[in-house]
């Protein structure tokens, strides 16, 4: 497997849908299989692995009007990161998306079904965390554990941070690892919360990066 240098990347813009979604989707659940709040959700890792793939594939697809999805792809074409941003206003998208994405979580924990209940319960302390006035908010960062600690989410975050500072707009995200705190603060993010929706259950916390403008 070569290495991956992020001067060597092209950003291009991806489709939600089709064989890029695949893609996108595919890139996402590698990057999020060691992560507290999934693991917490299916701690099966062939079970955590199947049922990634399915709710970044249905989170993504039913996204909205608003969803911008840019891949870092390496000079052989592999598609080694993704971030996905949801415009101004955008968010949530609208109510039959929002259905359709919770029906596809859903089924992505057909087999834990216990944890339904828990995961809608931080469904919705995200979406009442989630400001109301206009911003950008970055879904989705992910990088191939392949392609980590190589400046890939930098690259990917560059354009985003760029394009909110023109328009004076601040920018939002949800993680679910401490230490990715750290890393955001570096470009200029703050935490904004931390949620604690369900009793036992891991910490999210919510990020704000202030416009530059």
């Amino acid at each position: 497997m070569s290495a991956v240098n992020a001067a060597d990347l092209t950003l291009v813009p991806l489709r939600p849908t089709g064989r890029d979604l695949d893609e996108v989707a595919a890139v996402a659940a590698r990057a999020f299989h060691i992560d507290p709040f999934f693991e917490w959700l299916e701690p099966g890792e062939l079970r955590r692995a199947r049922a990634l793939g399915l709710f970044f594939r249905t989170m993504i697809r039913n996204a909205g009007p608003g969803v911008e999805v840019t891949g870092a792809r390496r000079a052989d074409g592999r598609l080694v990161g993704v971030a996905v941003w949801i415009a101004p206003s955008k968010f949530p998208p609208p109510v039959a998306a929002q259905v359709r994405s919770l029906l596809g979580s859903g089924w992505a924990l057909a087999l834990r079904p216990e944890r339904l209940v828990p995961g809608t319960r931080y469904v919705a302390a995200l979406d009442r965390a989630h400001p109301r006035e206009p911003m950008w908010y970055l879904q989705v960062l992910a990088t191939d554990p392949i392609a980590q600690r190589r400046g890939v989410g930098a690259t990917l975050l560059g354009p985003g941070h760029e394009r909110a500072d023109r328009e004076g707009l601040d920018c939002w995200l949800e993680t679910q690892k401490e230490d990715n705190i750290v890393y955001y603060r570096r470009f200029g993010w703050e935490v904004a919360g931390e949620l604690r929706p369900v009793s036992g259950g891991p910490p999210l916390w919510t990020m704000r990066r202030p416009s530059r403008h």
